[in-house]
C-alpha cells in the first residue's frame, strides 16, 4: 500500500435511495465514496417495481444533503405532498443524484466479497490498522478496491423470502417456479395482466405488498371475469390485520389496507387464515395446489404470489466480523428497537452509527439490509441512518450522536410474539389500539399510493411503518 487508509475512498455498496444518499454525506465532509451498484443503472431495485406508487409523499423521500448536491444543477424538487411511483424516485431523483455523483458511480459492478487487507476472519494481529479490501465483477472480469470504511447499503430486494412457513422453501417450491412470482405484478402491463386475467391467484404474505397485490387483483377482477385472488395469511384475521386504517399517520399506507379489505368484503378475495404453507404440488392440469402443515389442501389456482417478505444476502461480507441478532440478523444494538415480536406501533427510537456499529470497526449495514428480516422501513430512517454513519467516518462525533428520527405511525399496536400466531387477536384484536378498519370500498389500483419500499415483509402483523 502506497496511500495511508485515510486517504482511501468510502466504498458504498448499493447505488440505491440510501446508497446514493451516504455518498452524499461523504462528499459533504470531504471524504471521497466510490458507490458500486450491481445493477446496469441506478437505483436498479427500485426500477423493477417502477409501477407501485409509494405510500410516502415526496417531502419523505428526497435526502438534505443529497439536495443540495443537486441544486447548483437547477434540480427542482418535485411538490413534496404529491406520492411518486417507484419509476418516477428512480428518473426524478435518484438517477439525478447519481449523475452529480458522476465516477464516484460504477454500475454493472457486483461486490462478491468484502475482507480487511491480509487478514481473513479470524487473524487478530495489526487487524484494524489494515484497509478493506473489496471485490467486484464487472463485464470485463474481476476487479478490487481498498477502503477506510464501508457502508454496505445493498438492500434485500434480491433475496426475497420463500412460500414455506419454515423459512425454507415449501416441498415443490423451486420446481413450481414457472407459476410463481416473489413480486408485486405490473398489472398494467398487458402481457403480466395476461398471465392473472381470468385466473385464480394465491397471494401468499400480510404485509403492504400483500395489500398492494389484491388491491390492483381486484381492479383486474372487475373488468375480467374469472379473476379470484385467494388471500393466505399464517395468522388470524383481527382489527390489526389490515393496518392502521385512518389511524394511521402515512393516509395512504392506511388506505392501502382498506383496500386489501375492499377486495376480500367484495368478494375479489378469499381470505384462507392460519395457514402455514408446507408443500406446492401439481395436479393433472398443471394448476398449484398448496398443502399446510395442518393437513389442509386448499383448491388449485393458476399462479402464485409469494409476498412473505425479504433478507439480507450476507455471503460476500462472509471475511467480515458482524455482531448480527440471532432472529432479525439485524446489528445486535438495533435488532430490540424494531424486534416485531417485542416492537411495535411502528415507532423506533433514535439510531445512528452506535446502533449500526459492529465489532469490525469501519463497517455499517444501513437502509433497509440494516433491519435484517424486519418486517417495515421507510426511506427517511435510511437517510438518518447515513447522516449518522457518514459523520462518525469523517471523525464529526458531535455530529454523528445527535440523532433525531420520528416516524409516522400505524396507529395499530400488537402484543410480543403475537404478529405469526394464528389466533392471535381473533378475541380481543390482538391487543392492537386501533380501531377496525371502517368496511369501505377505497378504489386504489397500481396507479395510487402503495408502499414505501416495497421490501415489506409479510409476517409484520401489528408491526409497520
Amino acid at each position: 500500500m502506497t496511500t495511508t487508509t485515510a486517504d482511501l475512498p468510502v466504498v458504498v455498496i448499493g447505488a440505491g435511495p440510501a446508497g446514493l444518499a451516504a455518498a452524499a454525506h461523504l462528499v459533504e465532509h470531504g471524504v471521497e465514496p466510490l458507490v458500486l451498484e450491481a445493477g446496469q443503472a441506478a437505483a436498479s431495485a427500485v426500477r423493477e417495481w417502477s409501477h407501485v406508487r409509494l405510500f410516502s409523499t415526496w417531502g419523505e423521500l428526497t435526502d438534505p444533503a443529497a439536495e443540495k448536491l443537486l441544486a447548483p444543477t437547477g434540480w427542482t424538487k418535485p411538490d413534496p405532498a404529491t406520492y411518486p411511483s417507484g419509476g418516477d424516485w428512480a428518473e426524478l431523483y435518484l438517477q439525478p443524484l447519481a449523475d452529480v455523483l458522476g465516477d464516484r458511480v460504477r454500475v454493472g459492478a457486483t461486490v462478491t466479497g468484502v475482507s480487511r487487507t491480509g487478514r481473513d476472519r479470524i487473524v487478530d494481529a495489526d487487524r484494524e490498522t489494515q484497509p478493506f479490501v473489496v471485490h467486484f465483477t464487472t463485464a470485463d472480469g474481476e476487479e478490487r478496491v481498498f477502503a477506510r470504511a464501508v457502508i454496505d447499503a445493498s438492500g434485500t430486494w434480491t433475496t426475497p423470502s420463500p412460500a414455506g412457513a419454515s423459512g425454507l422453501a415449501a416441498l415443490g417450491e423451486k420446481t413450481a417456479a414457472d407459476r410463481i412470482s416473489y413480486r408485486v405484478p405490473d398489472l398494467k402491463d398487458p402481457a403480466v395482466r395476461a398471465r392473472y386475467a381470468g385466473k385464480r391467484t394465491a397471494v401468499i404474505g400480510s404485509g403492504a405488498s400483500a395489500f398492494t397485490a389484491l388491491a390492483t387483483l381486484a381492479d383486474v377482477a372487475r373488468d375480467e371475469p374469472g379473476t379470484h385472488a385467494v388471500w393466505i395469511l399464517r395468522r388470524g384475521i383481527s382489527g390489526s390485520t389490515f393496518g392502521g386504517g385512518e389511524a394511521d399517520q402515512l393516509p395512504a399506507r392506511g388506505a392501502l389496507g382498506l383496500a386489501a379489505k375492499a377486495a376480500v368484503d367484495n368478494g375479489y378475495a378469499d381470505a384462507v387464515t392460519g395457514f402455514r404453507t408446507e408443500a406446492i404440488e401439481r395436479d393433472t392440469d398443471g394448476r398449484l395446489v398448496l398443502a399446510g402443515e395442518d393437513g389442509r389442501r386448499l383448491d388449485p389456482v393458476d399462479e402464485v404470489i409469494v409476498l412473505t417478505g425479504f433478507r439480507p444476502d450476507l455471503s460476500f461480507l462472509s471475511e467480515i466480523r458482524l455482531g448480527l441478532d440471532e432472529r432479525l440478523q439485524a446489528p445486535v444494538e438495533l435488532a430490540p428497537l424494531i424486534d416485531p415480536n417485542q416492537h411495535s406501533c411502528g415507532t423506533v427510537y433514535p439510531h445512528g452509527h452506535k446502533e449500526l456499529s459492529h465489532p469490525e470497526p469501519g463497517v455499517y449495514l444501513v437502509g433497509m439490509k440494516s433491519y435484517g428480516r424486519a418486517p417495515t422501513f421507510l426511506a427517511m430512517t435510511g437517510y438518518e441512518q447515513v447522516r449518522s454513519v457518514a459523520a462518525a467516518i469523517a471523525g464529526d462525533f458531535e455530529s454523528a450522536d445527535r440523532v433525531e428520527l420520528t416516524l409516522p405511525e400505524t396507529g395499530v399496536c400488537g402484543g410480543a410474539g403475537l404478529f405469526d400466531d394464528p389466533a392471535a387477536g381473533q378475541a380481543d384484536g390482538g391487543g392492537c389500539c386501533a380501531p377496525a378498519p371502517a368496511p369501505a370500498l377505497v378504489q386504489i389500483g397500481v396507479g395510487a399510493p402503495a408502499a414505501t419500499v416495497i421490501e415489506e415483509a409479510s409476517a409484520g402483523g401489528c408491526c409497520g411503518s
